[in-house]
């Protein structure tokens, strides 16, 4: 679920393919991990696979890595959207989105394509990092000149999700007391984010999307866009995503939630005026953990780990197995980019999310999207399954058979195999998205 750390995402990111303390770099929906292709001939040798970093030689962890207003931009441009009533009942009384371009609109506005993000990525899809983006694009290989979302010849849009912590009104924002939300922030829905997103195209003049493409809670919004504006969806490719998330898939988020909740220094959410390391970092870590090992395939995790123990530990003494030491490191990472109040919030989406909710069910709903759809699934993802992406393509008319990506990196294989994601998208680009 990953966008971008992709995912991340977001991962979750971009390669980041520089080795990190402790444990192998890798992905979880946000964060592209890299593959190693010496890791087993390394094993053989006796080799380790690392060195634990005492806890002591690390900076301690931000209470937050939300973005706050005062910080670096960046390539960040924001939309200020007024007062959103939400699906629950609730209401925001002032709704910012931040969002980042690339390319050049046609005079027409027939060549918009908007990308969504999965759980912890974030606007910045592409590009270096920089003053105001940490890390890279997180979909470097798929946006930019000569990609398969080429920059040359299509006007690009990414937003941070409504709820998110980069820039777009979340948790961390300002609430009209003076103080950040917090755990006061209202449930949203997939509903909501997307509803803020059709107020982004009003304000950029965008009447129709030539193209809306997401994977993961990304591909939630793609199809909700297909549902909810039909007449201003042209095409939609949904990647490694479902139109109703399954009990299994609710048991997972609901471990993640409880994770964070139970971390005392959550403190229901109103941690943001905490130290460095006296924020739930604990809870988030956890959470995402959690997550990762859905984010991956077992035949990935058995042969990139196996059974060998972390560097010089001893299992047999307390020492970690090499895969721990690996979870343990995207649990730290996390924490240090990421909120946990905005995880709380965007997994709640997931949840939730159900696109034949008052729509007379799934199948009903896809059956009115009027978009082309591109359908990718991963072969390995346990996250969301092959299946799931089955039942999308087999209710859209306009969609084809789903495409599969044949990958051992389970749900993370949308940004690993780039090749034939990017593939997929090229080839469905060439059909013919429709323009105006």
């Amino acid at each position: 679920m990953t966008q971008p750390d992709p995912r991340t995402d977001a991962p979750d990111r971009t390669p980041d393919r520089r080795a990190m303390p402790g444990a192998y770099p890798g992905a979880g929906s946000g964060d592209v991990g890299v593959p190693d292709p010496l890791v087993g001939r390394r094993a053989r040798r006796g080799a380790t696979l690392g060195s634990r970093v005492p806890p002591a030689q690390r900076p301690p962890v931000p209470a937050t890595a939300a973005w706050r207003d005062g910080d670096d931009p960046g390539r960040r441009q924001f939309a200020d959207l007024g007062p959103l009533k939400l699906e629950s009942g609730g209401r925001l009384p002032t709704v910012r989105l931040a969002y980042e371009t690339w390319g050049e609109l046609d005079e027409d506005g027939s060549n918009a394509v908007l990308v969504l993000h999965a759980l912890t990525g974030d606007s910045h899809v592409t590009g270096d990092a920089g003053p105001g983006h940490p890390t890279p694009g997180w979909w470097q290989s798929m946006v930019g000149p000569g990609a398969p979302i080429d920059t040359d010849r299509w006007f690009v849009v990414a937003p941070n999700a409504l709820g998110g912590c980069q820039g777009s009104t979340g948790p961390a924002s300002t609430a009209p007391d003076g103080r950040p939300w917090g755990g006061r922030f209202p449930l949203l829905t997939v509903r909501d984010q997307v509803a803020a997103e059709v107020r982004l195209a009003d304000l950029l003049g965008i009447d129709s999307w030539a193209l809306v493409i997401g994977a993961s809670m990304g591909g939630h919004r793609v199809l909700e866009w297909a549902a909810t504006a039909p007449d201003r969806v042209d095409a939609i490719a949904a990647i490694a995503t479902c139109a109703q998330t399954s009990g299994d898939q609710i048991a997972g988020f609901h471990t993640q939630l409880a994770a964070i909740q139970a971390d005392p220094r959550y403190r229901d959410g109103d941690y943001y005026d905490a130290p460095d390391g006296e924020g739930p970092h604990v809870g988030l870590g956890l959470a995402r953990q959690i997550a990762h090992q859905t984010y991956r395939s077992s035949v990935e995790l058995d042969t990139r780990f196996g059974r060998i123990p972390q560097g010089a530990e001893d299992p047999l003494e307390g020492g970690r197995f090499a895969v721990q030491s690996y979870l343990d490191h995207h649990g730290d990472k996390l924490a240090r980019r990421f909120d946990a109040n905005s995880y709380v919030t965007l997994t709640r989406t997931m949840i939730t999310h159900d696109l034949g909710r008052d729509r007379g069910g799934v199948e009903a709903a896809l059956g009115q999207v009027t978009a082309r759809a591109l359908v990718i699934a991963v072969d390995s993802d346990r996250l969301f399954t092959p299946a799931q992406s089955e039942r999308v393509a087999a209710a859209i008319p306009g969609a084809g058979p789903v495409r599969y990506v044949h990958s051992d990196y389970g749900h993370d294989g949308f940004l690993i195999e780039e090749d034939q994601v990017g593939r997929h998208v090229a080839d469905f680009l060439r059909e013919g998205v429709r323009t105006r």
